[in-house]
């Protein structure tokens, strides 16, 4: 008897995930994003996720946690329970960037976590304040070395894509500038428009919504062929940096050991929302390329970033402080 009732519980533990797997989701699923809200990848999270609610019949709700260019909030989303409730959206230098700048990250970004989906690319701009004295990037370039060091631009943090791109760009081209970072790149882009910092590398998303009224201005564009969205801004090779070019991209995530039958849902629900075309529609506006595909496709994907980036990294010779 106690053999058998043995056998049952087994049986079980056994079939409970399998079980929770066929109802899920049962309730409200947390969208957990480790950077700033307003963030690249805070607003295409949301859009996705809004339409991936209407596909799996429950909300998603969102929770950010920006810090330290995310590594806290990677840290907490590292430790979430693997039960399909919480879902992180993130960009790639939590992935590619941070783990191969810091020893300590705190977490491991194969180990702790299972890719879902790749959701977009991200295209990404030069952005001054308007009342800065450099038009293009040439100017930049040539104010700079006129005073090295007394140009300030701004980042979401320490080891931030912002960071990282401006890093690149003061290489390509022998330059100083002074590096202000903020938490978060929402605070950033603020500044800039604000006029206490002067530049920044950022999504193209993240500051459109200050140029119908010519609060920031874009000196280019760091992608290999003009924008759809900004045809009259030259790209950054076209401005006399040539060979650079700087894109970032978001996907989802869940914490490792979640049941491989709640990661197809999801899956299967964020490609649909991708599919969408009043998602598209919102995403190509806002300077993102659709992606998707399967969670295979990203692992693959995310390997060789991180080895790419990795050596873009190291022979920079970029710190994260």
């Amino acid at each position: 008897m106690r053999v058998f009732k043995g056998l049952c519980v087994a049986l079980g533990l056994t079939l409970a995930p399998a079980a929770q797997a066929q109802t899920y989701p049962e309730r409200p699923i947390k969208l957990f994003i480790p950077l700033a809200a307003a963030s690249a990848v805070d607003v295409v999270a949301r859009i996705v996720a809004d339409k991936m609610g209407d596909v799996l019949g429950q909300r998603f709700y969102v929770e950010n946690e920006p810090g330290a260019a995310g590594l806290i909030g990677m840290r907490t989303g590292a430790r979430a329970a693997p039960d399909g409730y919480t879902v992180l959206a993130v960009n790639d230098s939590v992935i590619t960037m941070l783990p191969n700048m810091r020893a300590d990250a705190g977490y491991d970004p194969f180990k702790d976590f299972m890719p879902v989906t790749q959701l977009v690319g991200i295209q990404w701009v030069l952005a001054a304040n308007p009342s800065f004295p450099a038009r293009t990037v040439g100017e930049l370039v040539a104010l700079a070395r006129e005073k090295p060091g007394g140009i300030n631009y701004a980042s979401g943090g320490y080891g931030s894509p912002q960071h990282i791109a401006a890093e690149m760009f003061t290489r390509a081209v022998n330059v100083q500038m002074t590096h202000v970072p903020y938490r978060g790149v929402t605070s950033a882009v603020t500044d800039v428009v604000g006029g206490h910092a002067s530049v920044l590398f950022t999504a193209l998303s993240t500051v459109s919504q200050f140029l119908p009224d010519n609060r920031i201005r874009i000196l280019a564009t760091t992608t290999p062929a003009r924008m759809v969205q900004l045809p009259d801004v030259p790209t950054m090779a076209e401005s006399g940096v040539s060979g650079f070019s700087f894109g970032t991209w978001a996907a989802l995530l869940v914490p490792a050991k979640t049941s491989p039958e709640i990661v197809a849902k999801l899956n299967a629900a964020a490609v649909a929302a991708l599919n969408d075309p009043g998602v598209q529609k919102k995403l190509m506006d806002l300077g993102y390329e659709v992606v998707g595909g399967t969670p295979e496709q990203l692992t693959v994907f995310m390997r060789q970033e991180h080895a790419r980036t990795g050596d873009l990294i190291r022979a920079a010779n970029i710190h994260m402080e």
